[in-house]
C-alpha cells in the first residue's frame, strides 16, 4: 500500500476542529497507536486505547473532541467529531487510487447481448455475460467475470466485483456494491412431499436490493417463490449470509457473518443480527432489535428487543443465566453437603428413638 500526505492534505480531508503540534514527516503508513512510527498516522477510536496515546510515535493522531493532552515534538494531534469515521475519509482516497476503475467500455472478451441495453459509460470487463434485456446503468463497473441475467437491471453506480451473479429479472438500486462470489438470485428452497417424493416449488419471483447497500463475499440471496425477496436501503450483509425466499429485510440493517434468515421473515429497519444467528421462517423482528452471535429467534420479538441464546431471551437475563451456570458446581457440592447432614440427622434421631 502507497501512502502520501502531508499534513495539510490530512486537514483538508478530514476538516478537524482544531489542530496542535507541528511535523516535518510526509504520512507514509496507518497503524494502531502502540505500534506507530514516525512517518504513520494513528486514531484514537476506541476509549480502551486512551493510555497508549502519550506514548505513541505516530507524526499524526486523530482524536476525538473530549481528549486532553498535549502532543510530542515532531507530532500532530487533530481533534474530530469521530477519529474512526475521519480514517474512513483518508482510506477512501487511498482506495481510489488502490483501485482506481476502469475506463467505460466492454472488454473484448466479455459476451453483452445486442438485447441489452449498457450505459456508455458503464465498464463491463473481461469474462463477464449480460443476456438478453438486462439493463447496466450509468458509470456501473462490472469486474471480471460477472453475469447478469436476463431482464435484471442494474440502477447507476452499481459495483459488481469478481464471479457475482444478479440473475434473471433481478434489480438493484443505485450505488449497490456486491463484493466477489454474491449471488443474487438463485432459487428458494421450497419442496413440497408428494406421494413419497421431494417435488421442487417453483420459485418465479425476484430479489430486489435497495440503494447503498453492500453484500459481502460468498452470500447468498434467494428470489421469491412470487413477487419479491427485499433488501432494504442503506443495510449492510457481511461474508457468507444466507437470505431465503420472501424475507423482506428493512432499512439500514446490519447482518453479520453466517447470519441464516428463513424464507417469509421480515426483519424491520435498523436490525442487527450478530455472527451465526439463526432465524425462523414467517416472524418479524420489530425495528432496531439487536441479536448477539450465535442466537436462534424463533418468534416475533418487540421493537427495541436485545436477545441472546437459543432459543433466545432477553439479553441481561441470558447474562444473568451464564453467570448462575458458573455457580452450578458449587451449588451442587452445597447441595450434596446438605444431603449427607440431613441422612447423618435421621440417623441420629432413629438411635435415640431406639435408645
Amino acid at each position: 500500500m502507497h501512502v502520501s500526505f502531508s499534513a495539510d492534505e490530512i486537514a483538508a480531508i478530514v476538516q478537524p476542529r482544531a489542530v496542535k503540534g507541528a511535523t516535518t514527516e510526509t504520512l507514509r503508513g496507518i497503524a494502531g497507536l502502540s505500534g506507530a512510527a514516525a512517518g504513520d498516522l494513528s486514531f484514537l477510536g476506541n476509549t480502551k486505547y486512551k493510555t497508549q496515546v502519550p506514548d505513541s510515535r505516530a507524526s499524526l493522531i486523530l482524536l476525538p473532541a473530549d481528549y486532553a493532552g498535549e502532543p510530542a515534538a515532531g507530532q500532530i494531534y487533530m481533534w474530530v467529531e469521530n477519529p474512526s469515521a475521519a480514517l474512513s475519509l483518508i482510506c477512501a482516497r487511498i482506495q481510489q487510487s488502490l483501485w482506481p476503475k476502469a475506463e467505460p467500455g466492454i472488454h473484448p472478451s466479455a459476451v453483452v447481448s445486442p438485447r441489452a441495453k449498457v450505459a456508455a459509460s458503464a465498464t463491463i470487463g473481461p469474462l463477464c455475460v449480460v443476456e438478453d434485456d438486462a439493463a447496466v446503468g450509468e458509470r456501473c463497473h462490472l469486474q471480471a467475470q460477472v453475469f447478469v441475467g436476463r431482464g435484471a437491471s442494474l440502477a447507476d453506480d452499481c459495483w459488481l466485483q469478481p464471479g457475482s451473479v444478479v440473475a434473471a429479472e433481478c434489480r438493484l438500486q443505485a450505488r449497490v456494491r456486491l463484493q466477489p462470489g454474491v449471488i443474487v438470485g438463485s432459487d428458494g428452497f421450497g419442496y413440497e412431499f408428494v406421494q413419497g417424493r421431494h417435488e421442487k416449488v417453483p420459485q418465479i419471483g425476484i430479489v430486489e436490493v435497495g440503494a447503498d447497500v453492500e453484500i459481502g463475499a460468498n452470500s447468498t440471496l434467494d428470489r421469491a417463490r412470487f413477487s419479491r425477496t427485499l433488501v432494504g436501503e442503506g443495510t449492510k450483509i457481511d461474508n457468507l449470509v444466507q437470505i431465503a425466499h420472501n424475507v423482506i429485510i428493512g432499512k439500514h440493517c446490519l447482518l453479520c457473518a453466517q447470519a441464516g434468515i428463513s424464507g417469509s421473515t421480515t426483519l424491520e429497519d435498523y436490525v442487527v443480527l450478530g455472527g451465526q444467528a439463526g432465524l425462523g421462517g414467517h416472524i418479524t423482528l420489530g425495528k432496531g432489535t439487536k441479536v448477539a452471535g450465535q442466537a436462534g429467534i424463533t418468534s416475533d420479538t418487540e421493537a427495541g428487543s436485545f436477545l441472546r441464546g437459543t432459543p433466545a431471551i432477553p439479553f441481561q437475563l441470558e447474562q444473568r443465566i451464564n453467570v448462575l451456570k458458573q455457580r452450578l458446581p458449587e451449588l451442587f457440592k452445597r447441595v450434596k453437603g446438605l444431603e449427607e447432614q440431613l441422612e447423618e440427622l435421621k440417623k441420629s434421631s432413629s438411635r435415640e428413638t431406639v435408645g
